[in-house]
């Protein structure tokens, strides 16, 4: 009986990677144009903008933000996360980048998800284009935000530091995070 057990969790298990592979590598391996990057990140704001209350007003303030409209997540015991983006400075885009990022731990399930950071200073966002592979967990004054959190802020009370938005959430797999996560720059084709 152990043994059939231990047969049936390998399986299982060699099932959801084989699974996660395939669900991540579509969006890895097909590279969007930026066209198509700057018409999911201007929808993703807009998205944001409509479940955030304060967002737009935030985003006048930040020296940039950095949107990734879907990152898709699977795993199972070991989770992958992967989606592009782009970086936009005072409504225009600067730059495209890739979110990538390896978990491990008590975590089953596939799900998507976008998540804009805001740089609510031109240092951090100096910080951020020195970088060789800006590494979200590592960054200064990271933030996780939600809802509320965005309600109370005020001109005053966010000038510095890195605040992290999550949106558009989809799926079944428990807690959202960027801990870990790689963020690259990359040229779209």
């Amino acid at each position: 009986m152990k043994n059939l057990s231990l047969i049936v969790s390998r399986t299982a298990l060699a099932a959801l990677l084989a699974i996660t592979v395939s669900f991540l590598s579509p969006a890895q391996s097909h590279a969007a144009s930026a066209a198509e990057i700057d018409a999911e990140v201007d929808a993703a704001i807009e998205q944001l903008e409509a479940q955030v209350p304060g967002t737009r007003e935030l985003a006048k303030r930040a020296a940039g933000v950095l949107v990734f409209p879907k990152i898709l997540k699977a795993g199972f015991l070991v989770g992958v996360q992967g989606g592009h983006g782009a970086l936009r400075e005072h409504g225009k885009t600067e730059g495209y980048y890739e979110s990538v990022a390896v978990s491990y731990g008590l975590q089953a399930g596939v799900e998507s998800f976008g998540y804009a950071l805001f740089f609510m200073s031109k240092e951090d966002l100096d910080y951020f284009h020195r970088s060789q592979g800006f590494e979200l967990g590592s960054a200064p004054s990271l933030v996780i935000a939600d809802q509320g959190f965005a309600t109370s802020l005020s001109t005053t009370t966010m000038k510095k530091g890195i605040l992290a938005f999550f949106f558009s959430e989809q799926g079944l797999m428990g807690g959202l995070g960027v801990e870990g996560t790689k963020i690259t720059r990359f040229d779209p084709d």
